[in-house]
């Protein structure tokens, strides 16, 4: 997950810095705007500007901030990782896919894992077809109840709204 530019900063860069997990941050940039010809404002590019927060937010999870407010106090030391390439290219995004896919299957090789084998994809639809047969029941009978046969299912669509016509 993630988001491109700054936009994370106000989405889930605070749970990064200061949630209770810590959660692993990598960034990737590129040092050249993939426009070519670059705004110039208050001196510097949009690109050198969005370079400068990703290197900044990288910094201030490996440093953090000490204050006596604790809304203001950030601990530091969270791990992150800055991938930072010349300029998006059909050829740096290719080197990008393969780097995460060799990043998979070494995982999968030190947690004795099969990192293509999605057992939780499969589960998911195994239950996707369990839901739909509540649609089905629904519109065979009117009077339909799968809260006797399935009730957590049936819960489930109910507080998703999902059951009321």
């Amino acid at each position: 997950w993630g988001e491109p530019g700054t936009n994370g900063q106000h989405a889930f860069y605070q749970l990064i810095h200061q949630g209770t997990a810590i959660v692993p941050a990598e960034f990737i940039g590129f040092r050249r705007s993939q426009h070519g010809r670059d705004l110039l404002i208050e001196q510097t590019t949009s690109q050198e500007k969005l370079v400068a927060n990703l290197l900044a937010q990288a910094l201030a999870l490996a440093t953090g901030q000490p204050h006596e407010n604790p809304n203001r106090r950030f601990a530091g030391n969270r791990p992150s990782a800055v991938l930072l390439a010349d300029r998006l290219t059909p050829y740096t995004m290719g080197a990008l896919l393969a780097l995460y896919e060799a990043k998979v299957v070494f995982q999968g090789f030190i947690w004795n894992i099969n990192s293509f084998d999605q057992e939780g994809v499969q589960l998911g639809k195994k239950l996707a077809v369990r839901l739909l047969a509540h649609y089905a029941g629904l519109r065979q009978n009117p009077g339909y109840s799968g809260e006797t046969a399935d009730a957590l299912g049936w819960a489930l669509l109910g507080a998703a709204g999902m059951l009321a016509e």
